[in-house]
């Protein structure tokens, strides 16, 4: 009976065959072995077409599709596969390191295979008939300097208050979530407070915000930036009419002429407008508060300035008593 070979290209010997070279043949089936087992190959890939790996019997010279360990070279402009032969059922360790951002089919020669849309590693494997992927996205394991996930919501770590529960990670006993700086010599540390009275969580805005804001709560922990006002915004000095802006201080000069200051045409609670004699005249020209449809003090009526130096700032209420003077 004559020798035969294996879907690996390993020579399998009859009994009473190979008489002198039974030795070489030995040697040649070992290298086989290892090639498939521990071989590496880097193989170029043909640009927008099909590169086939082969599997010669009895050789490890033109046996591309037995090693283990395949890296795929080259620069793609096109669309490119790679196929092995049907029938090998065998491991794959691919590396797609070919350039151009091309998407690579690595399949069998008749079915279906496995694509690299970018460059990297993926452990595959044939079972005879396709290409598959095996996921390596299962969760890490752990050791005494390892934190290892766990759906089972087992606690771990250090002082077992490291706790995971297949979708939230929780740092028990009042410990910290450190950030390191550049060489982990410091760190900042976030930590909850003693004692919390109900479980809360805080939802972060989906920006970073202007300068000088501050975060706000709504009050069911949805934070938002938030312009800190803590005074008036002042302007430069102001000579002739103008309609004024909630939030804004004004130095009025009518050392001129007298003229309006005329209030915003709406107006919120707390909206507040301040306004200063900036030269001492108020009294030979006067300042005119413009109420534009708001009451002034309760009144339907403009407000007349005719008090030497004053400086006062009006806040608006409501509809009835409209903007109010904060001191007389």
């Amino acid at each position: 009976m004559a020798s035969t070979y294996n879907e690996l290209g390993i020579e399998l010997m009859a009994t009473g065959e190979n008489a002198g070279t039974w030795g070489t043949k030995t040697n040649t089936n070992l290298d086989i072995i290892q090639q498939a087992i521990a071989g590496y190959v880097a193989q170029a890939v043909t640009d927008g077409g099909t590169t086939t790996l082969t599997i010669t019997d009895g050789s490890t010279s033109t046996s591309v599709a037995r090693n283990i360990v395949i890296k795929l070279t080259g620069a793609l402009t096109g669309t490119s596969t790679v196929t092995v032969p049907d029938s090998v059922e065998k491991l794959y360790i691919v590396e797609n390191a070919t350039t151009g951002s091309q998407t690579v089919t690595f399949k069998t020669e008749s079915g279906t295979g496995v694509n690299f849309t970018t460059t990297g590693f993926k452990f595959l494997y044939s079972d005879g008939t396709n290409i598959n992927e095996i996921s390596l996205a299962s969760p890490p394991g752990g050791s005494d300097t390892q934190v290892q996930f766990n759906s089972g919501g087992t606690a771990f770590g250090g002082s077992d208050n490291l706790i995971w529960d297949g979708s939230n990670l929780q740092i028990g006993d009042q410990g910290d979530l450190r950030l390191g700086d550049a060489d982990n010599s410091n760190y900042l540390a976030i930590q909850a407070p003693t004692t919390i009275s109900a479980n809360y969580t805080l939802t972060m805005p989906a920006n970073d915000g202007d300068a000088d804001q501050v975060l706000q709560t709504d009050g069911s922990g949805v934070l938002t930036w938030a312009t800190i006002s803590g005074g008036a915004s002042w302007q430069a000095v102001k000579t002739s009419g103008f309609t004024a802006v909630a939030g804004e201080g004004y130095f009025c000069n009518t050392t001129s002429a007298a003229f309006t200051l005329t209030l915003p045409a709406s107006a919120s609670i707390g909206d507040f407008i301040s306004f200063v004699d900036y030269a001492g005249t108020f009294d030979t020209n006067n300042l005119t508060i413009a109420r534009n449809g708001h009451n002034i003090q309760g009144a339907a009526a403009d407000l007349t300035v005719s008090t030497e130096r004053a400086a006062n700032t009006l806040v608006y209420v409501d509809a009835t008593q409209g903007w109010l003077l904060q001191t007389k």
